[in-house]
């Protein structure tokens, strides 16, 4: 009896452990579903006309003939470019987010390692200023760049990347769980100069959560429309994004236009995504754990 009672015991822990899998499954898929799903209505109503998109949904792929002629009829406006837009966005989101990853980097390797007074006093700061929205400071934000003859540029685009509050704030938080003080100490007593130990040492340790926040900041950077808007006025300067919302300002808007100009956009975040993604699991879950 005791035998039989505890194959009982152990097939139910098997049942359960296997219904607890299949919901985590279902769960799961769910919620990959509806991360996937905008993506999937936008690449599918780019095969098809404004007339028939509006007429119903359409949620399978239409005709490639179509989506040549939403194409061409894009690259025949005089308000959609699609090689400067992509060239402006990319110079953009790739100097702000190297400059926010790397000296976001530097400061939470600083507030790590160094005892100085302020170091509490500092990371809080850095915490306030995470919660003020943008729209508060961007009217003093553009008075000052005016002053400074910047208005109409890249760099107030680019240079505030160098003060990243949210960046700056999960790395420390990585480098609680992945960073040895033993480390810094070691190389120091070698003989290396901190700034030889910071990049040569530390930085090889926050990859994983220097790719994490890289996919972050260029897909913000990249699909940032309200700074752009009010800073670039030049049409050969403008990005892709603004470039797209534009095509909302006819008198008739054209949505298979718009589902492939946004679709063109979309394909580098993609790529860049494709490459970094192994990374994001990894520091996502390394930097939330704290020894």
């Amino acid at each position: 009896m005791s035998n039989y009672s505890n194959d009982q015991k152990l097939r139910s822990q098997s049942n359960a452990i296997l219904l607890k899998k299949i919901l985590v499954y279902v769960v799961v898929g769910f919620l990959s579903f509806l991360s996937i799903f905008p993506f999937y209505f936008m690449f599918m109503n780019s095969t098809w006309s404004s007339f028939q998109i509006t007429s119903g949904l359409r949620l399978w792929i239409g005709s490639f003939s179509k989506l040549a002629m939403n194409v061409r009829a894009l690259m025949g406006r005089n308000d959609f470019d699609f090689i400067i837009g992509f060239k402006n966005s990319f110079i953009i989101s790739t100097s702000a987010t190297f400059l926010s990853v790397y000296f976001s980097a530097m400061t939470a390797y600083a507030i790590k390692v160094y005892r100085f007074k302020l170091r509490n006093f500092a990371f809080t700061f850095i915490l306030v200023v995470l919660m003020v929205p943008t729209s508060i400071s961007i009217t003093g934000f553009v008075k000052m760049i005016m002053n400074m003859n910047l208005y109409g540029t890249f760099w107030p685009l680019i240079l505030p990347a160098l003060a990243s509050p949210v960046a700056v704030f999960f790395i420390k938080q990585y480098l609680d769980s992945a960073l040895s003080l033993e480390i810094i100490e070691a190389s120091r007593i070698d003989g290396a100069n901190e700034l030889y130990t910071f990049n040569r040492i530390c930085l090889p340790i926050m990859v994983p959560a220097l790719a994490t926040q890289a996919i972050f900041g260029y897909v913000a950077t990249w699909n940032n429309y309200f700074t752009p808007s009010i800073i670039l006025t030049d049409m050969k300067l403008k990005t892709l994004p603004l470039m797209v919302a534009q095509l909302w300002s006819d008198r008739f808007v054209d949505y298979g236009q718009i589902y492939t100009g946004l679709s063109v956009s979309v394909i580098p975040l993609i790529i860049v995504y494709a490459f970094l993604q192994r990374f994001i699991i990894q520091g996502v879950a390394s930097g939330s754990v704290k020894e």
